[in-house]
């Protein structure tokens, strides 16, 4: 056998390349295995440095510098990190000739700059959040405007709050309206606003809504009641805030335009694929789409970058070879990439620049500016470099999900895509019926295996945010991209143009059909039995060694990468030997969440939907949240409500002060957002004082001595993000005295009546999560 180096591609006796070859999974196993583990693999690395694969760990390595960031115990300083990236740097220049000390020093310089890059980025955009929920008078100018089923939801830049003076009112915030507010970017209003610090992971572990927020420089969250009274702005805003107003105002028109030539669903769908205005379609039709494993296509993200830019290059390519002086004399190919980039920026700025499109812009044109500078345009290389520059501008975008699975997919597509071979190989252009077949089974076959591929490389981190795996996702993308290719994207590109010339509704029409079948195949998939898998939630740890494993088969392209084995096993393992907590209390005390002696869930209180959706969901339980077995075997009374753990304790929680001292003698765990009295008995309290300092908490039962270990959501650490969010302290704390003697009424244990018998069910409009992030992008 010989090898070509470049391709990593064993040639076999007959001239065909092998498939294990083309994966990178052959070159270099003979040396491994029969040169000796060390000699082997040093050869390999030696292979692989040849190939310039080391670059690629770069982008790892700043990585890594972030995560630092984010353990860190307090806020750190900015010059330790900064200094130590100067002098990293300096030490591999020094030793450029000795390639490891180099290599070391590289690396460190990374992690360096990494960990600055977090430090600079936290500093850059820290601002005062609210301390505890308050109503108030808000006055401020609106930045933007979403429209929704459920009314609009605006991002007002704050001019006055109540008696909040500038170092404590919060920079922006973002409040709901009723339906049918008229209310659009560039209006100054004034109203009554219910506000509230932007709340905490539902559970720990789980999605840290208030890290995002502050990132985000939204510092309260809430609704506006009452009227709403709009006035011109006091003052011109500065030129970029502006340009954002005149953006949001063009989105929203064009939004409406192609939302109404279509109507229905299917227009809300059209628009949210042109726009990126998510606002208008259902939590029905949002479900079917996660069902059928198309919910990417709804925000403006990887794929419809590259149609958009895709799409302006090859229609200026085609243009442009139409004239043979241009065609000849000057490169097109180059001239139709500039074209490219620039709609690509443009259309980024246009949907709004959000973390995610601006991730799939640096992508997109890092790639077309590899064809200016004639390199591949797909390669490993420029992958990694648009991670260093998207981790740079945005590091916090590291712990999303949608920087980590869009990268993992595109780096598995990039690693393990192979070329059809065969009848299905590509050769010279036919166009007789048989190269038209030809062509479609190769368009298949890669629409196959590059879904498959991303799929896998993208579920660890699918369930490990969201608790779910869509194995029909290769089904639902089979049966929706070729419609969003070939119709959607092209002709959305084709009526932005129209547009200008108010000729654009039929082109929205015929978007709006495209996107018929887009949504039947997407209800019909998510009909099929366990089209939506829920699996419990796993630890950090196990996603880390389930990460570490993707970047080495990825990174790696000899036998190196048979090695990514072992972490993905311990990974999985990990993941499947994780306890489920026993109990589940919200950060503010409105509800927990206990199993019972059947090993499920059952709920006491009233926690909001979207936070028992959230502790279901962790649990691997599929139920829906009005599921009436949620409530099976409680009871409850206007004081409070109790059940038994499926250890057989009893657990308490308490709604009213008059109920601590019985249940304090007769309950194992008391929960309550009231303060307990000191002389409580019960072996453990979770009250508002302790919520106070830990959020949402976990309890698991310890087998060995009937205790419970606790998991808290708020780190100890002092970080912006957790110092800036506190919720409200009470306004009388009662004293072990008064409390001791308010006695609960005699019969008040024996009167407890079912759950069921009570006016106990979740708030009307709780049931959806009440804040729109990239999580799902």
């Amino acid at each position: 056998m010989a090898r070509q180096k470049s391709r990593a591609i064993t040639v076999v006796d007959d001239g065909r390349p092998s498939r294990l070859a083309a994966w990178g999974l052959l070159p270099g196993w003979h040396s491994l295995v029969t040169g000796g583990a060390r000699g082997g693999a040093r050869d390999l690395l030696v292979l692989e440095a040849e190939r310039r694969r080391a670059f690629l760990w770069l982008p790892v390595a700043f990585g890594c510098g972030i995560i630092l960031y984010f353990l860190a115990d307090a806020e750190p300083s900015l010059w330790p990190s900064a200094i130590g990236t100067g002098v990293a740097a300096l030490v591999a220049a020094v030793t450029g000739r000795h390639r490891r000390l180099a290599g070391v020093a590289i690396t460190v310089a990374a992690v360096m700059a990494g960990f600055a890059a977090a430090t600079w980025r936290t500093r850059s955009v820290a601002a005062p959040v609210l301390v505890r929920p308050m109503i108030a008078k808000l006055g401020g100018l609106v930045l933007s405007v979403e429209e929704r089923p459920a009314g609009p939801r605006i991002v007002v830049r704050v001019a006055s709050l109540g008696s909040l003076t500038a170092n404590d009112r919060p920079a922006q915030v973002r409040v709901s309206l009723r339906p049918g507010a008229s209310v659009k970017a560039g209006d100054f209003i004034e109203a009554t606003a219910r506000l509230l610090p932007p709340p905490t992971a539902a559970r720990p572990g789980g999605y840290d809504f208030a890290r995002d927020a502050f990132f985000a420089e939204l510092g309260a969250v809430g609704s506006l009641v009452g009227k709403v009274t709009v006035r011109a702005p006091p003052e011109a805003p500065d030129i970029w805030t502006a340009l954002t107003i005149a953006n949001d105002v063009a989105r929203n028109t064009l939004t409406e335009r192609i939302a109404k030539a279509s109507g229905g669903q299917e227009g809300a769908l059209a628009a949210a694929l042109v726009t990126g205005k998510r606002g208008l379609i259902t939590e029905e039709v949002n479900d079917a789409l996660r069902a059928a494993g198309i919910y990417h296509i709804v925000s403006i993200s990887g794929l419809h970058m590259a149609l958009a830019a895709g799409s302006l290059f090859w229609a200026a390519r085609a243009l442009l070879s139409l004239w043979p002086a241009i065609a000849l004399a000057w490169p097109v190919k180059k001239m139709a990439a500039v074209i490219g980039m620039l709609g690509a920026t443009a259309y980024c700025l246009f949907s709004g620049a959000e973390v995610a499109t601006q991730r799939s812009l640096v992508m997109t044109i890092v790639m077309m500016g590899a064809i200016l500078i004639d390199r591949p345009a797909l390669s490993m290389r420029n992958l990694a470099l648009s991670a260093l520059i998207c981790l740079a501008l945005r590091p916090e975008a590291l712990l999303g999900p949608s920087f980590q699975m869009s990268f993992a997919a595109v780096a598995g597509m990039i690693a393990f895509t192979v070329r059809p071979s065969g009848l299905l190989a590509g050769g010279a252009p036919s166009s007789d019926a048989y190269g038209w077949m030809r062509a479609a089974g190769r368009w298949a076959f890669l629409l196959t295996t590059t879904t498959a591929v991303a799929t896998i490389a993208t579920a660890p981190f699918s369930a490990y945010h969201f608790q779910t795996l869509n194995p029909f996702g290769l089904l639902g993308n089979a049966m929706a991209l070729p419609l969003i290719e070939l119709a959607v994207m092209p002709l959305s590109v084709l009526g932005v143009f129209a547009s200008f010339f108010e000729l654009d509704r039929p082109v929205w029409w015929l978007i709006g059909q495209a996107t018929v079948p887009v949504l039947a195949s997407a209800r019909a998939v998510a009909e099929l039995e366990r089209s939506r898998v829920i699996v419990p939630a796993f630890d950090v740890g196990a996603l880390g060694v389930m990460v570490i494993a993707i970047l080495w088969v990825t990174l790696w392209t000899t036998a190196l990468r048979w090695l990514a084995l072992l972490p993905a096993v311990i990974g999985l393992m990990m993941a499947h030997g994780t306890s489920r907590p026993d109990i589940y209390i919200d950060r503010g005390a409105s509800g927990l969440a206990l199993r019972v002696s059947d090993g499920r869930l059952v709920i006491l209180g009233k926690p909001s939907g979207f936070v028992l959706e959230q502790w279901l969901r962790a649990d691997g339980d599929g139920r829906a949240i009005e599921d009436p077995s949620l409530r099976h075997g409680t009871l409850c009374d206007p004081l409070g409500c109790t059940a038994r753990l499926k250890s057989g304790q009893v657990i308490a929680f308490v709604r009213d002060k008059r109920a601590f001292p019985e249940d304090c003698k007769r309950a194992a765990v008391i929960v309550s957002p009231l303060p307990a009295p000191r002389t409580c008995e019960a072996g453990t309290i979770i009250d508002r004082r302790v919520l106070d300092r830990s959020g949402a908490i976990m309890l698991t039962l310890d087998p060995r001595d009937a205790a419970f270990n606790r998991t808290q959501a708020l780190s100890t650490a002092s970080r912006p993000w957790i110092t800036g969010v506190k919720p409200p302290q009470p306004s009388a704390r009662p004293s072990d005295e008064k409390t001791s003697t308010v006695k609960a009424p005699a019969s008040r244990r024996q009167s407890l009546d079912p759950i069921d018998a009570m006016p106990d069910g979740l708030p009307e409009g709780e049931k959806r999560e009440p804040f729109n992030s990239d999580a799902e992008d």
